[in-house]
Parts: structure tokens; C-alpha cells; sequence
């Protein structure tokens, strides 16, 4: 995972943090709340930096992780990066939904990237306001069309807080969504392999 000083050196200022911290305020006090009260006096400040944190892929393009290749042309086989945690902000409410992804993609012509900048991508894309569906749909189609593969699937796996701390409050309930593209869209019995493998403890 990119740690928060390397986060705040790829895009530091880009954000406007000034603004988060009149938001912030004008949400304590709609609320009810004594934003000046002890407690809550830095809050402002506090998620400012937070947001700066955790949307700080807004600036940033996930396919740059996959510019740097590794040509290895007798390798044409699965390469599966499973049990990649993630943290997220669902769009519609601004809660965190978390989880795993799982990617895998065969390479063609031996083009293949560093298992760290596929987790990369991952994170990049993650670090917006977000839908599970879509980090699975963006991830697969970068990976697409930066390496060409002959194909890629992406799995992801996450809880919603704004399914298990409101609305219905179903603690522990999942969300499973999954992208799919070239031979593994294609051929069910390569889908397959790839599901047993990431299955596979």
C-alpha cells in the first residue's frame, strides 16, 4: 500500500482543504453540534487531511503503474495477485466500504508488470468516490488495454458500511462483484480455474 507521505508527495495541493474545513463546520453545526467545543475544534482540520488521504486517486492515473514491463516471452501462463485489501468511499453516501480484490490475467507475448503494480492499480482506483462495480470494471479495462493480454478477470469482495451502520444493518453481509474480459469471458473452463485458484486457501 502507498503509505501517507508518498500519497501527499504525488498530488500535494491539488485538493482544496480550505474549503473541506468550512464544510466540515457548516455539517457539525447542521447536525446540532458546538464545532468550537473542545472535542470537536480540530475536527475540521482533521478530515481535511483525511480527505486529502483517502482521494488523493482522484489525481492520479492507475495506468501509469503498468508502463513498466517486463518482457518474458516463454511466460503465457496465469498470474493471479489475490487477497489485495482495499479501502474505498461508496459515492452515494460517503461511507468506507472495504475489502479484497482479487486480480488475474494471462500474459501475451510474454508482456508482463510487477505483481506490486497490479495491487497499484488497485489502490489508485480505489482512492476515489467510488462503486465496488466500477473499481472491478476500471481495473480489468486498464489492465486490458496497457499490458494486451489474452485476458483478465477481476474479482472483488467488500463490506459496505452504509449497509451494515444504517439503512438495513446487515453487519458481515458481502458484496461480490467481478469483471471479466478476452478468454476469460470466452472460455468457461479457464474462468473457472481462475475462480477454484482464488478460492483456494
Amino acid at each position: 500500500m502507498l503509505d501517507s507521505k508518498e500519497n501527499m508527495e504525488l498530488k500535494e495541493g491539488k485538493m482544496d482543504k480550505e474549503k473541506i474545513k468550512r464544510a466540515v463546520r457548516d455539517i457539525l453545526e447542521a447536525i446540532g453540534e458546538d464545532p468550537d467545543r473542545e472535542g470537536l475544534k480540530e475536527t475540521p482540520n482533521r478530515v481535511a487531511r483525511m480527505y486529502e488521504e483517502i482521494f488523493c486517486g482522484i489525481f492520479q492515473d492507475p495506468r501509469e503503474h503498468l508502463k513498466v514491463t517486463f518482457p518474458e516471452e516463454s511466460h503465457e501462463e496465469m498470474v493471479i495477485v489475490k487477497d489485495i485489501p482495499f479501502y474505498s468511499c461508496c459515492e452515494h453516501h460517503l461511507v468506507p466500504f472495504f475489502g479484497k480484490a482479487h486480480v488475474v490475467y494471462i500474459p501475451k507475448g510474454g508482456r508482463l508488470t510487477g505483481l506490486s503494480k497490479l495491487a497499484r492499480v488497485v489502490e489508485t482506483i480505489a482512492k476515489r468516490p467510488q462503486l465496488q462495480e466500477r473499481i472491478a470494471k476500471e481495473t480489468a479495462d486498464i489492465i486490458m488495454e496497457e499490458l494486451r493480454p489474452y485476458g483478465v478477470m477481476v474479482v472483488i469482495e467488500a463490506e459496505h458500511m452504509c449497509m451494515t451502520m444504517r439503512g438495513v444493518k446487515k453487519p458481515g453481509s458481502k458484496t461480490v462483484t467481478s469483471a471479466v474480459r478476452g478468454v476469460f469471458a470466452k472460455d468457461i473452463a479457464t474462468r473457472t480455474e481462475a475462480m477454484n485458484l482464488i478460492l483456494m486457501k
